[in-house]
């Protein structure tokens, strides 16, 4: 792979999660009943982020989950024909609560679609919302994020790299060429 392009670097990740956590806090009224889930890799470090950034703001901390949405996915059977899977369940009840859904890139949606499968079946939020650091498009359900660093139009043959400090030592956003 061939990087084609940097399009965040630190100092921009951190403006786009600053503006996200304004709205979030706006959007909501205040951050009482709101829950941080991330989603597995990546989500999980950007919705912590978007926590302290709510706590410094509201002085209040927000609470952050972990989802693995491995056990939902429609590709399972792309994976491994006998793929193995845990079940997970969160350990705070997520009923009558306003679910912020993290994650770093939306593409598709289908990641989007197997969290959401996995969020009914922890509990019955109030309201779901989606926060992502870069939509590229190209959706194949009908998915729509309410809170998004950088839309970036991208092709098929591009892929978008979302690198953290907290998992890969380096903040920044990259494109990449197929």
């Amino acid at each position: 792979m061939k990087t084609k392009t940097v399009i965040m670097d630190e100092k921009a990740i951190q403006r786009a999660t600053t503006r996200i956590s304004h709205e979030i806090i706006e959007n909501n009224k205040g951050i009482n009943d709101v829950i941080l889930i991330g989603i597995k890799t990546r989500g999980i470090p950007f919705a912590q982020r978007i926590a302290k950034k709510i706590k410094s703001i509201e002085g209040q901390e927000v609470q952050v989950l972990t989802l693995d949405i491995t056990l939902y996915r429609d590709d399972l059977s792309e994976i491994d024909d006998k793929p193995v899977v845990a079940v997970g369940k969160f350990d705070f009840d997520i009923t009558d609560k306003v679910v912020v859904l993290v994650d770093d890139v939306l593409y598709t949606g289908r990641t989007v679609r197997a969290a959401l499968d996995a969020i009914v079946d922890n509990g019955r939020p109030n309201k779901v919302q989606l926060a992502v650091l870069i939509d590229r498009g190209h959706r194949e359900l009908p998915i729509r994020p309410d809170y998004i660093g950088k839309n970036v139009p991208t092709s098929k043959k591009e892929i978008v790299s979302v690198k953290f400090v907290e998992t890969d030592e380096i903040d920044t956003v990259i494109i990449n060429e197929i």
